[in-house]
């Protein structure tokens, strides 16, 4: 299955580059000067540049870098395990919801190079996560020989506990955005299972980033109510795919 030349990486290594890569964008932004809060850091093309695009785009080096060395690529783009048709609705209902729920009155109130800049941060960033977590973490798992219900859980779980760094700058409601960023790790696995590859759950990835920030940029940031419709979406996602989690892989060939 594995193909020669390749590295080897345990669990707790994982665990350490993971930690490796949290730090590269949280100490990032403060090492070169910005204010990496919200409140008072996303005023500018410049701010969000110092306070997150940077950062993000060092630890996308060092995730590519990582694949690259270990020599895993193949096996962290193709995904070998398909599932049933109707996990489709995962990866579509989430970018419908992101449509929908992003604060497009307040990017249209922004200058175009903050825009751009903030849509740089999220595809850089939603694409690197999911090569970290989707990619090298759960090849990482796989290799270890778990079942496929443990890898997606360990993968997801690991996804989830990165963003506990964000207490940094957010305090104990990072807490409570781990739990979140744990299930969408799930719905961004069934969507790469779905895909047969690792492409799709990137801009599915990046779009959900895309909806939290664009009501968080500019001097007068204003959130869309309709950005709640995010997290409606998720939760009619979780009650479906519990209803037919038994219905998820693919059935057995009749004999």
């Amino acid at each position: 299955m594995w193909t020669g030349g390749e590295r080897s990486l345990t669990w707790w290594q994982f665990l350490l580059l993971v930690v490796v890569y949290a730090a590269i964008i949280q100490v990032g932004g403060r090492v070169i000067g910005a204010d990496v809060s919200t409140d008072e850091g996303w005023e500018t093309a410049g701010n969000v540049l110092e306070a997150a695009l940077i950062p993000i785009g060092l630890s996308s080096v060092f995730v590519i870098a990582l694949a690259t060395w270990l020599r895993w690529w193949p096996q962290i783009i193709h995904e070998p395990r398909p599932v049933q048709r109707w996990v489709r609705i995962v990866p579509v209902a989430l970018l419908l919801a992101a449509l929908v729920g992003t604060s497009w009155g307040n990017l249209f109130d922004q200058k175009a190079t903050l825009v751009l800049v903030l849509f740089l941060v999220v595809v850089i960033g939603g694409s690197t996560e999911e090569l970290m977590f989707r990619g090298v973490g759960l090849v990482t798992f796989r290799r270890m020989g778990l079942t496929e219900a443990r890898v997606a859980l360990y993968s997801s779980v690991v996804f989830g506990a990165v963003h506990l760094s964000n207490a940094l700058g957010t305090g104990t409601s990072a807490i409570f955005q781990a739990f979140a960023v744990t299930f969408t790790g799930y719905m961004l696995y069934l969507t790469r299972r779905w895909a047969g590859a690792l492409w799709l759950a990137m801009p599915v990835h990046s779009s959900q980033d895309f909806v939290i920030l664009s009501g968080q940029i500019g001097v007068d940031p204003e959130s869309s109510p309709l950005s709640l419709i995010v997290i409606v979406t998720m939760i009619g996602l979780g009650i479906l795919l519990w209803r037919r989690r038994h219905r998820i892989e693919p059935q057995p060939a009749s004999a």
